[in-house]
């Protein structure tokens, strides 16, 4: 195996961004957000005695929720010569890439549905042609469509032009 088909802990120069997570990944967070915010304020309504009490319990929740949200906002599906990646994680022993080298993709498909359909969020895999441990399969992909389209074609095209795979 040559050095330069080795996985990587970081997107190479010569990634190509495809998409995202959606705002659908979001609005669970969001609304688990104003539900705490709404019970701390309640709390706080009833028995303001105890706010340093509250805080003790509704910040680490608060904080677990924006951590979540910025591992949501991670989420990154590129492809570069090597392969298909996905690039998440926010704290540095989490950080790193996942995917499908060229020579192993079988297909990318994504999952319609009329949920998709309406709020432009699909569910991507880009599958393994040996296993289905090294697939890729995230949810709530803004431009998940087009991002499919792009990765199959890309693979047809080095298929054709006998581009290393």
């Amino acid at each position: 195996m040559q050095a330069d088909q080795d996985i990587a802990s970081s997107a190479s120069a010569s990634a190509v961004p495809l998409c995202g997570k959606s705002w659908t990944s979001y609005l669970s967070l969001f609304l688990q957000a104003l539900l705490l915010i709404a019970l701390f304020a309640a709390f706080l309504y009833w028995q303001p005695t105890l706010w340093l009490v509250a805080t003790c319990v509704f910040a680490p929740l608060l904080l677990w929720l924006a951590y979540r949200w910025l591992l949501v906002s991670s989420v990154r599906l590129y492809y570069d010569d090597i392969g298909v990646w996905v690039y998440s994680g926010v704290l540095p022993w989490k950080r790193g890439l996942t995917g499908v080298k060229w020579r192993d993709l079988d297909e990318a498909i994504f999952v319609n549905s009329f949920w998709s359909w309406l709020s432009g969020s699909y569910t991507v895999q880009v599958r393994h042609r040996f296993t289905k441990a090294n697939e890729i399969a995230e949810v709530n992909m803004a431009n998940g469509k087009q991002a499919v389209i792009t990765i199959n074609q890309q693979h047809q095209q080095r298929i054709r032009q006998g581009l290393p795979l």
